[in-house]
């Protein structure tokens, strides 16, 4: 395989999000809302568990298999795509994390490790196009 990182990387997200996506299946059927959130907590946590990672994760394997493309560090880039998939998966169970007046740990440690791998790749990348094609 030429990008096993980014295909790994890619089929890990993928099963992120179809199990998040049932989630919110099941909580929709549950809750009886055919649209919307109907007001209710455990199909509000199911939604946006899923749409987070479908807001983050398409970008940032796209970046990884930018970078996968070039010669890099094979090692440095595993160990940058492990960190996010670890990030994720912390996301989503602080989304399910009860509620109170602040944000779950997980939750925080989930964001903050995606903005985290994000940054990383973007000036790994930024520096690659200056130094590489400048």
């Amino acid at each position: 395989m030429t990008l096993p990182v980014t295909a790994l990387t890619a089929a890990i997200v993928a099963i992120m999000l179809l199990i998040t996506a049932i989630d919110t299946v099941r909580q929709r059927l549950r809750a009886r809302a055919a649209f919307g959130d109907a007001s209710d907590s455990r199909l509000i946590m199911a939604s946006r568990s899923h749409g987070n990672l479908a807001e983050h994760g398409p970008i940032v394997v796209i970046m990884i298999a930018l970078l996968e493309m070039v010669p890099v560090n094979h090692m440095a880039l595993t160990g940058v795509a492990i960190f996010f998939l670890a990030a994720r998966a912390l996301h989503i169970i602080g989304i399910y994390a009860p509620i109170s007046t602040r944000p779950p740990l997980p939750r925080l440690l989930g964001v903050i490790g995606t903005w985290l791998t994000m940054a990383v790749l973007i000036l790994w990348i930024l520096y690659l196009v200056v130094t590489v094609n400048g």
